[in-house]
């Protein structure tokens, strides 16, 4: 899954590299130079984006992390800062790479504000399948089904706002669903490590 989502984060890279104006996919969806939505919708799409704002970004956070600590999930406390934190990375690291442009000089793709987002309800949807007991197929539904709905939420606010196009929203997406799956199969395994060492130091 994470091999998919970064192959898609590549090629759709790729493919407006240094561009400056909406592709053709975009095109079906909105023309996304412009602020699109109006009143009443406008204030919904202001308080979506503001949680991907510096502010709204650290509320949301530590509401996560603190949320992870109290039901005892540490590794997941865990998650949710190295997670989040490297996919705004990567995506910060992506823009300059990609040259993406949109209103002729603010970088575009990906999308940083759904990025973190996504990653944040990625880490929660992960400990809410764990706590419910779900099996395999229907914790990784749960999983992504929540990831999409947070991060099109997201994405629908920054389209609207003028601030990305679409396939930046489906890069900060994807980018996040690579980097979070890969960290949390990285933080699991130096737990698993460590537990390993313990036991062995006990002997």
């Amino acid at each position: 899954m994470a091999l998919l989502a970064a192959l898609t984060v590549v090629t759709v890279g790729i493919m407006y590299a240094d561009h400056s104006e909406p592709g053709r996919v975009d095109r079906w969806f909105v023309d996304p130079t412009d602020d699109s939505v109006r009143a009443p919708w406008r204030g919904l799409a202001l308080i979506i984006d503001f949680w991907g704002e510096p502010a709204g970004a650290a509320l949301l956070g530590v509401a996560a992390v603190a949320g992870c600590l109290l039901l005892r999930r540490p590794r997941a406390a865990v998650l949710v800062v190295a997670g989040a934190a490297l996919a705004v990375g990567t995506t910060t690291v992506l823009k300059s790479v990609v040259g993406r442009t949109i209103h002729g000089e603010f970088l575009s793709y990906p999308s940083g504000h759904t990025a973190y987002v996504t990653a944040v309800a990625l880490v929660m949807a992960l400990v809410a399948a764990e706590r419910t007991g779900l099996g395999r197929a229907a914790g990784t539904a749960l999983v992504l089904t929540t990831a999409l709905v947070v991060g099109s939420a997201m994405g629908w606010a920054q389209v609207g706002l003028g601030a990305h196009y679409p396939t930046d929203v489906l890069g900060g997406w994807c980018t996040a669903l690579a980097v979070v799956v890969a960290t949390a199969w990285l933080i699991d395994r130096v737990a698993q490590r460590r537990a390993g060492g313990d036991r062995q130091d006990r002997r």
